[in-house]
């Protein structure tokens, strides 16, 4: 397990419970499918998603057998839309380690990711409530339409600031949302506590969200545990260059008006885009979010589950970016 969970016992031994579902529900007849899946369950993801079904469910009645299912099933879905989104970037990086894309091929990845998502629903349909079954059919829905829209938008010079923020509530908070909420609503929390738990979920995935993309424009590859600039080489704006365009620099217009940008010119915008302020500003609206996950976690029922959410949360979003 990752070493976050080293100083919070109960979660580690939990998050054990949900890797070895994972491990058998990624058997197959096919080697290389399995193999790759286990592959990327073990190249040292933190297992955030899964960890917030388990803390939200504890506010509950926590039923383990239940509560480990439901996080294996939001892991899973987050790893088989890594391994798409992988593909749709041609990425070669993720946590450090060869993709899924580049050492088995695209064609493996789709179906790789595709049964990922197949395990995903086996799994729910044998614990969870049809609600439950809804909502992550809406969830899946809403990641997959972000995605299509941020397809839609590579190389827009235009894209907003707001537009920019709902692709990122679609891509990345969502699935945030629907961890928390799926442990809470599960374990019986009422309905007022479940949105509560819902809309803390949101708050972290932008900060988080915001926080991944400023490290494309300061980080490094070794860094980051992925390629660097690879959005930008990819003609996906993020938030820190949206707010450097806004007034619309020549310097800066000029180089995106390419199609192809070469080493030189990606690191000519990435100087322009910290030049006209875009990460500064960036990690003001990364605050803002951050800020209230902070107060929406602080206002749930006290107990030391609540206490454990908010330092990970701290740890997740105080980082240096």
């Amino acid at each position: 397990m990752h070493k976050l969970w080293s100083k919070y016992p109960e979660v580690n031994k939990e998050l054990k419970e949900v890797k070895q579902i994972i491990e058998k529900n990624a058997k197959c007849r096919d080697k290389v499918v399995e193999g790759s899946i286990l592959e990327l369950l073990n190249s040292g993801g933190k297992m955030l998603r899964p960890a917030f079904v388990i803390l939200s469910s504890k506010f509950g009645n926590y039923e383990e057998k239940k509560a480990r299912a439901l996080a294996s099933v939001v892991e899973m879905f987050h790893m088989a839309t890594l391994v798409h989104d992988d593909i749709i970037d041609e990425a070669t990086l993720r946590r450090g380690k060869e993709t899924v894309q580049s050492k088995y091929g695209k064609n493996y990845a789709v179906y790789i990711g595709d049964y990922l998502f197949c395990v995903c629903f086996k799994v729910l349909a044998g614990v969870g409530s049809l609600d439950s079954v809804q909502i992550d059919t809406m969830t899946m829905s809403r990641i997959c339409m972000s995605e299509i829209d941020q397809l839609n938008s590579r190389f827009d010079k235009n894209v907003s600031v707001k537009k920019y923020l709902k692709r990122a509530s679609g891509k990345t908070a969502e699935l945030f949302s629907l961890s928390l909420f799926l442990g809470a609503s599960e374990s019986g929390c009422s309905r007022k506590l479940s949105r509560a738990f819902w809309e803390i979920g949101h708050n972290i995935g932008m900060a988080f969200q915001i926080i991944d993309d400023i490290l494309d424009y300061t980080g490094s590859d070794e860094s980051i545990g992925k390629n660097s600039a690879n959005d930008l080489k990819q003609g996906i704006y993020t938030l820190p260059l949206i707010i450097a365009l806004e007034n619309k620099p020549s310097e800066l217009v000029n180089i995106l008006e390419k199609s192809d940008y070469t080493e030189d010119d990606v690191v000519e915008i990435i100087k322009l885009v910290n030049k006209y302020d875009g990460v500064n500003k960036a990690r003001e609206i990364a605050k803002k979010y951050t800020n209230k996950a902070y107060k929406q976690i602080k206002a749930l029922p006290e107990n030391e589950y609540r206490e454990i959410l908010l330092e990970i949360t701290k740890g997740l979003l105080d980082r240096i970016y």
